[in-house]
């Protein structure tokens, strides 16, 4: 290996090429800052070629092929339909490769610095960048860690290729499988059933309670779709084992009544993971770490040391591409001089199932337990006019109110245009909207975002297309 003779100066060092690393590397160019990114793979992580874009792919593709019944329905003949998965993989790859040529015709463009190699932190400001064949030694003015999270197999299973695997890895997979069980308790997990189910195989379900993290009203129309489309869900189970042997991963997992065992071709874990700050030798600059190794930083993104800043799942929180690149922009901004701050309080989750789900602020539940009185709204899609005709009857669409301010607590929604609708919900929570603010305008008719209306006045008893509520008759005299 060759080493580098003099210490080099940069103004702003980001390591790590993700939705964190990238959207701050641009924003600090914006604002001039001379910008170097370090990345030991390819721009845009783990969510851009392994993570998020890819297994949207997959869900996409999933949908519309479970659409097809639907379109014969409608006149729309379509003989002789299959899945290809081999196609689709390429299909997939095409997609990545796109955005990658995309995030790297934006670096050029903002004459940003891209270093291939592993980076560790030194002391005195400096960090080393290990290429394989080249040491190179860097001082920085600034500097944003932005290295991710990695999956690991929970204690007592062991990874086996193409048996026992990580759900970034279902893209490496010959086909479809008969019998795929996913265990997990989040979106991915979700997301991940689904999709498989919609492309023909049977599919098991191991969670370790009975919600995912949703409103229970999302949380049961969820279970009555799984039921359903004949996912075999295990609420409140615990794995014991998992063991891949010949062509078969045998699962024994403990559920509320029983020991079952199962018999599967593929078992994929979605939702346990580590932070990737163990190999950065943040411990030579005496960065602050919680117990699991993920960076404390606070409303700027920075950290206990003053110049170094952090931004996605390498910090505190959400594993969310979306909270990533608000740090990262926020990170960029304040080391740019900028009067910028972030807040994680309402922070969109979407599961791009099928029907998709989102979900924005408290859910009835845990705006109870902070104490509010609660008055919710709910419109089932089945009675929306938009989505009976498109063949996306299942969800629902409910408001979680103040019922003493008539302010807007959560918004969650289960069903058809659920992604881009809470965008809306984000905002209105931001601002403070109250329910009037949600059924004063006009909506468009006829359109999926009516369930909302419906939802809203439904909390008020103004709901037109519901039956009225049942009321005790009051006796006279």
């Amino acid at each position: 290996m060759v080493v580098g003779e003099f210490v080099q100066n940069r103004q702003l060092i980001i390591v790590g090429g993700g939705p964190g690393g990238y959207n701050a590397a641009i924003r600090a160019a914006q604002l001039g800052l001379e910008v170097t990114l370090i990345e030991k793979e390819d721009l845009g992580g783990v969510c851009l070629n392994t993570g998020c874009i890819p297994s949207k792919a997959l869900t996409h593709a999933a949908a519309q092929y479970a659409s097809i019944p639907h379109l014969k329905e409608m006149g729309i003949q379509t003989e002789a339909t299959r899945f290809e998965w081999s196609s689709f993989i390429e299909y997939q790859k095409k997609i990545v490769t796109g955005l990658q040529k995309g995030v790297e015709a934006l670096f050029k463009a903002n004459k940003i610095e891209v270093i291939k190699g592993t980076a560790t932190f030194m002391s005195e400001n400096r960090i080393g960048v290990d290429s394989g064949h080249h040491y190179e030694m860097y001082q920085y003015e600034n500097a944003l860690v932005a290295t991710g999270a990695r999956p690991v197999m929970p204690s007592g299973i062991s990874r086996a290729e193409e048996k026992i695997i990580y759900a970034e890895e279902l893209r490496n997979l010959n086909g479809v499988p008969g019998h795929l069980v996913v265990c997990g308790s989040d979106y991915i997990a979700i997301e991940t059933a689904m999709a498989f189910r919609n492309l023909g195989a049977d599919v098991s379900l191991i969670c370790s309670d009975d919600t995912f993290g949703l409103d229970e009203s999302i949380a049961r129309e969820l279970q009555r779709v799984y039921k359903k489309a004949k996912i075999k869900l295990f609420k409140n189970a615990e794995l014991l084992e998992a063991e891949a042997g010949g062509e078969a991963v045998t699962i024994t997992l403990q559920s509320v009544k029983e020991k079952i065992t199962l018999d599967a071709d593929v078992m994929v874990f979605t939702d346990n993971y580590q932070p990737n700050t163990n190999e950065l030798g943040l411990e030579f600059i005496k960065v602050h770490l919680d117990d699991e190794g993920y960076i404390v930083v606070n409303e700027y993104g920075e950290t206990s040391v003053p110049g170094v800043y952090a931004a996605g799942d390498c910090t505190i929180g959400m594993r969310l591409a979306s909270k990533a690149i608000k740090q990262g922009k926020v990170a960029a901004e304040h080391i740019g001089g900028l009067s910028s701050a972030y807040s994680l309080a309402l922070v969109p989750q979407v599961i791009h199932s099928t029907p998709p789900i989102a979900t924005v602020g408290w859910t009835e539940k845990e705006a109870k337990e902070q104490g509010f009185e609660v008055k919710t709204g709910q419109f089932a899609m089945g009675g929306n006019g938009f989505a009976s005709l498109s063949g996306q009857k299942e969800g629902l669409a409910k408001m979680v109110i103040d019922a003493k301010t008539d302010l807007l607590l959560g918004v969650h929604m289960m069903g058809a245009g659920a992604a881009e609708m809470i965008s809306t919900g984000t905002l209105a929570l931001e601002m403070a909207a109250r329910d009037e603010d949600l059924s004063y305008p006009v909506y468009a008719h006829p359109s999926l975002s009516e369930t909302w209306l419906e939802a809203v006045e439904q909390a008020t008893g103004k709901a037109i297309h519901l039956p009225p509520a049942r009321r005790k008759e009051t006796a006279t005299s």
